[in-house]
């Protein structure tokens, strides 16, 4: 049963921590993007690093371009921020150097992200409320039962919204056969009349 539930919370753990590794050209810019939900606390580390020369600027916005973060000539540090709605946030990393392409080798740059559950300190924790071992590792198990949850009631959400959307378009979809339907049918008639007066004033037909 252990097992099973180890194997079932496993996803959960690795979609809470985002880690990367790249190189940054210099006089370039870099963004990452998350999609985070509402009430999450979100924590990183990054490690930049220092080239002569060259200025590296750390950015972290939501979609409506609020900045949650910021810092200019960044090489090591940490942030936090708690997200105030679910949203697509954005780390944009940002090299600046007078010395052009080509003449300043390239910075490695390692993020570390964290959100939910994983980003909580349960050592910190366990000192303040004076907590044992046992005591932090259940408080640690019932956070991510209640992440859990959580994702799955919004995404039941999202699914009655999904749901909710395609039945509309259904319906907006048959009102609009039907219209054009009766406009054809109406379209026909009045050709039939239209062309059967033509030929009567050509006497073509009685």
């Amino acid at each position: 049963m252990a097992r099973f539930a180890a194997l079932l919370l496993l996803p959960v753990l690795i979609e809470s921590v985002f880690s990367i590794s790249f190189f940054l050209p210099v006089n370039s810019r870099k963004c990452l993007r998350e999609e985070i939900h509402k009430d999450v606390l979100v924590t990183g580390e990054y490690d930049i690093n220092d080239e002569s020369n060259t200025k590296t600027n750390l950015k972290i916005t939501d979609s409506s371009g609020h900045i949650l973060y910021s810092k200019e000539d960044a090489t090591k540090g940490k942030f936090a921020f708690t997200t105030e709605d679910y949203d697509m946030f954005e780390v944009c990393f940002e090299s600046k150097s007078p010395m052009g392409t080509g003449r300043v080798p390239d910075q490695l740059v390692n993020l570390d992200m964290k959100h939910g559950v994983e980003a909580k300190n349960y050592e910190e924790i366990a000192k303040v409320e004076k907590l044992k071992p046992l005591e932090v590792e259940l408080r640690r198990l019932e956070d991510l039962s209640e992440s859990i949850v959580n994702d799955f009631a919004y995404m039941k959400r999202r699914e009655e919204e999904m749901r909710d959307t395609n039945e509309s378009t259904n319906t907006r979809v048959l009102y609009f056969s039907i219209f054009s339907m009766c406009c054809l049918i109406g379209l026909a008639t009045w050709q039939v009349f239209y062309l059967r007066r033509f030929f009567k004033a050509k006497k073509l037909i009685e």
